[in-house]
């Protein structure tokens, strides 16, 4: 049986990898994966995104986890749009993670955005997950 959300897995791969202190964690690349690790580093939620060079049919990239005084600098990551259950928004329901100090990745048909882009540019889309 394959895996049916890499979202949810690449999601999982970064809370377990900060459990225990990891310094990094590869994750298997995807386009939208990929997306979603560059919001995280434009946001300051990680230190570095790198491609990992590979002959395999399968290619991996390296996310480079922060801390801040001993503690994960992602206190939370969720996924909130599930395979079996989309959550579409429209911009103006776009939620607020923790008065702001959080952000949401959304999928939109400007591509993935983080919400604060997202209500800037007033497209809504799927809420892939929240990061706080």
């Amino acid at each position: 049986m394959g895996m049916t959300d890499p979202i949810s897995d690449m999601l999982t791969r970064i809370r377990n990898a900060q459990a225990v202190r990891k310094d990094y964690v590869d994750i298997p690349k995807s386009r939208i994966k990929m997306r979603i690790a560059e919001i995280l580093l434009e946001e300051g939620y990680v230190t570095g995104v790198e491609e990992l060079p590979s002959e395999a049919a399968q290619q991996y990239f390296r996310v480079v986890l922060k801390y801040h005084n001993g503690r994960a600098v992602i206190e939370e990551i969720k996924r909130s749009s599930k395979p079996g259950r989309r959550l579409y928004v429209g911009w103006g329901a776009i939620p607020r993670v923790y008065q702001g100090l959080g952000i949401s990745i959304l999928s939109t048909n400007k591509g993935l955005l983080s919400n604060r882009n997202a209500r800037k540019m007033g497209v809504g889309g799927e809420l892939i997950c929240t990061v706080f």
